[in-house]
């Protein structure tokens, strides 16, 4: 049986100690370079094969400091500090540029964990919402590959029908999965964490140049967690909090269908007038 196309897209040769070559995947092409999802799902493969490992992501932090170029890659991955039950990465991802030299394209960190039972409760209550078969999916034809990686079905704050200005909140909530169906894991809710398109084009109504510079991801669930989900569904919710000077953010939730909490994400977002 073939890899899932998620798979094939995030997978890694190790070519030395936290040293590893990959290459984009036509697939999960953007407008500029690659879905910036996939990138970070890449990223954190990268640790996650690390033989030095310990535990299960808690945080993962990428920035993108120029688009990657279609083809191969290199990623570095290395452990900085391993305490009792935490440990720090650095990560990096380079491309050889037209002038031969390395150039790095990407910068990273995660900090990952040994995680225990403890008193635990969701204090970001999932909002009450249609169930999947309740809502129609997205039928809008996608201008880029990526987006039909998934299988979306918006609730509210769906991409504008009418880019006439006439925008008033940047509120978006969908269910989202994979397709064809892939059982969710962590580096497949990395990526489900950049799926909602830039905030400022609903606010405005107005489609405008913009890109991520630099997105987090804060795991709640762990593996054991994620398998329950399986291929289920899971409901998205991203607002903005401010647009200034040619940047806004975005914060998102992610929660599986019986409400449960599974990861949390913050983006800075460039944007051009």
């Amino acid at each position: 049986m073939n890899p899932h196309v998620f798979d094939q897209a995030i997978a890694l040769t190790a070519t030395g100690d936290g040293q590893y070559t990959g290459a984009t995947s036509p697939a999960y092409a953007n407008m500029v370079g690659p879905f910036g999802g996939i990138t970070a799902a890449t990223v954190l493969h990268a640790v996650m094969r690390h033989p030095a490992l310990l535990g299960e992501p808690l945080s993962l932090t990428v920035n993108f400091c120029a688009a990657l170029a279609d083809g191969p890659f290199t990623v570095s991955a290395q452990p900085v500090r391993t305490n009792r039950s935490t440990q720090h990465w650095v990560m990096a991802v380079t491309q050889i540029a037209a002038s031969g030299e390395a150039e790095t394209v990407v910068t990273a960190s995660a900090v990952t964990a040994a995680r225990r039972e403890t008193w635990s409760v969701d204090d970001e209550p999932m909002p009450v919402v249609p169930t999947p078969t309740e809502v129609p999916p997205y039928t809008v034809p996608s201008p880029v590959e990526w987006i039909s990686r998934y299988e979306m079905r918006p609730i509210e704050g769906a991409i504008p029908n009418s880019w006439d200005g006439t925008g008033s909140d940047s509120l978006s909530r969908l269910w989202m999965r994979e397709t064809p169906p892939r059982s969710l894991d962590l580096c497949g809710l990395a990526a489900l964490a950049d799926v909602f398109f830039p905030r400022i084009w609903l606010r405005r109504a107005t489609r405008v140049p913009a890109g991520t510079v630099s997105m987090t991801v804060y795991f709640h669930a762990g593996s054991a967690q994620l398998a329950e989900v399986g291929h289920g569904w899971v409901l998205g919710q991203a607002r903005a909090q401010a647009f200034r000077n040619g940047f806004f953010d975005q914060t998102a939730q992610l929660w599986t269908e019986a409400g449960h909490l599974l990861a949390t994400s913050h983006q800075l977002v460039y944007y051009k007038n």
